[in-house]
């Protein structure tokens, strides 16, 4: 989800650039409440579990696509599926150009011996350099947000008017890696619920996160959850309100900065300096581990590999840095 959320401003700033050219989004069918808002694009819906499934699956997308007449095609994926898919559009001398990313530099910033630690270019700039190949100048560093989004009734219903500052925290990642621990995030909600005209919103998915949330939630006047609530176009309603994200090095960073909600992030093993970091956020809005006791982060680009020792770093961040970051940013 973070990947795709990570276009969204890209192919904003594009087509306000270009505004003579059509953009088709394909992705999965839950993701088109991203991409609603954006002039000039359209949403495609791949069903890569049943109709688009498998290599024969693939081919029928393309037969379908083919109908659309596209002039060039955009893989910012790179993966097997994408790959097929282009090589189709490549049969009929499509214009076609792919994202590289970057996996030589990524290695020698995730290695141990001979680390070389410094900045990578953004996934948004290697996003924005795939259309570049296709000759279109593309300038992405004067973001342009949307408005926030007048709260729709299903929110209302949920979290009352709003006549605070709303902080949303989401504190689930796809790997313990990347997550701050609860008992440590449950201190940073206890000690924001004190707070007056605060209101905090917890956000996850699964049944797992929701009941985690929601026993939560219960413990403080002032703290709702909103996992397993909401569906997606609506939950984007409502972070589009909240004055302050936290999130761990995940999608929910990324849906609230393609908003132009100020987002603060908690990182464990990975690194801002891996590229994906969220849009436009300065890089005092991450919140790191101790970085001289545990000198080998980030160990991998995606959270999937530890290194030995590393897997309590993020404990070396004290809930009261977590706070102070939140209370400042507000």
């Amino acid at each position: 989800m973070g990947d795709v959320a990570m276009t969204v401003p890209v192919l904003r700033a594009f087509v306000n650039q270009h505004p003579t050219v059509k953009v088709t989004v394909l992705s999965k069918p839950f993701l088109k409440p991203l991409f609603t808002d954006i002039k000039n694009v359209t949403f495609y819906a791949a069903d890569v579990n049943n109709k688009h499934k498998g290599f024969w699956g693939i081919y029928i997308l393309f037969k379908e696509l083919k109908l659309m007449k596209i002039d060039a095609v955009v893989d910012l994926h790179n993966v097997l599926r994408s790959k097929i898919l282009r090589f189709f559009f490549k049969l009929l001398f499509v214009k076609v150009a792919y994202i590289d990313k970057g996996r030589k530099e990524k290695k020698a910033l995730t290695r141990s011996k001979n680390k070389i630690f410094k900045q990578l270019k953004t996934t948004h700039e290697r996003y924005a350099d795939v259309l570049r190949k296709l000759g279109f100048q593309l300038n992405i560093s004067n973001p342009k947000f949307p408005k926030k989004q007048k709260l729709l009734q299903e929110v209302i219903s949920l979290t009352g008017c709003k006549e605070e500052k709303w902080i949303g925290i989401a504190p689930f990642a796809q790997y313990n890696s990347k997550m701050y621990p609860l008992d440590l995030m449950e201190q940073v909600i206890a000690n924001l619920a004190t707070k007056e005209n605060l209101r905090v919103l917890l956000f996850g998915g699964g049944k797992k996160e929701v009941l985690i949330l929601e026993n939560i939630a219960k413990k403080y006047s002032n703290v709702i959850n909103i996992a397993g609530k909401i569906k997606l176009n609506v939950e984007l309603n409502l972070i589009s309100n909240l004055d302050c994200m936290v999130s761990m090095d995940s999608g929910n960073a990324h849906f609230s900065a393609m908003l132009g909600v100020n987002t603060l992030t908690i990182w464990g093993v990975t690194h801002p300096f891996t590229g994906f970091a969220p849009y436009n956020q300065p890089f005092e809005n991450a919140i790191l581990p101790n970085l001289k006791k545990y000198p080998n982060i980030p160990c991998s680009i995606y959270g999937n590999k530890v290194c030995n020792g590393y897997e309590d770093v993020m404990r070396s961040i004290l809930p009261k840095t977590v706070i102070k970051k939140i209370l400042e940013s507000l």
